[in-house]
């Protein structure tokens, strides 16, 4: 390969060197160019397939009264498109995810399944506690307190930034402590 008038190359300065071919040349940097892009892609990958810890009904309840914390049910269904972009927009969200780990317990529900559940001492399935909740679409948000007793309903998809807001909301006890949604949300925009 013909070089510039003037122009020297790193394998000038070893005159002892035997000369490399420049296949090898171009092979070596296309493996050292392809390294830097997975090491650079990898993390991006990892984050995006981190999905928060969801338990089934029953433990989740068990748990939350144990931690005393707050519940987040997630009610969804497996054809839902709009559950599988809130999977992937929202609760993959690192963000969204710490908080959530850090402040509530999160289980799952199928409102298609006949998983069974407890829930106020009765026999319930996974379709039937749905129906209980009024749940109409999909995906929904409960929100339940430590004890089971049911705070919230929020049906849809809800946009991250958003739902970050919310469950900081509830996750704060600002619900518990009589300040309504829309003076918190006028709060946090200031």
């Amino acid at each position: 390969m013909p070089r510039m008038p003037g122009a020297r190359s790193v394998l000038d300065s070893c005159p002892n060197s035997p000369p490399i071919p420049m296949e090898i040349l171009m092979v070596k940097t296309l493996i050292l160019a392809a390294g830097l892009a997975i090491g650079l892609i990898a993390p991006t990958a990892e984050a995006a397939d981190a999905k928060p810890t969801w338990r089934d009904w029953d433990t989740g309840l068990k748990e939350a009264e144990q931690l005393d914390r707050p519940v987040l049910v997630d009610v969804y269904t497996q054809w839902c498109g709009w559950c599988k972009r809130m999977d992937r927009d929202v609760y993959a969200r690192q963000d969204v995810r710490e908080y959530l780990a850090k402040k509530f317990v999160m289980v799952r529900l199928d409102a298609e399944s006949s998983d069974p559940a407890r829930f106020d001492g009765r026999p319930y399935t996974s379709r039937t506690l749905a129906a209980y909740f009024r749940v109409a679409g999909y995906p929904t948000t409960l929100f339940l307190r430590s004890s089971g007793e049911h705070l919230v309903t929020v049906p849809g998809y809800v946009e991250a930034d958003k739902f970050l807001l919310l469950v900081r909301y509830i996750g704060e006890g600002n619900l518990d402590r009589g300040v309504s949604w829309e003076e918190y949300r006028t709060r946090q925009q200031k």
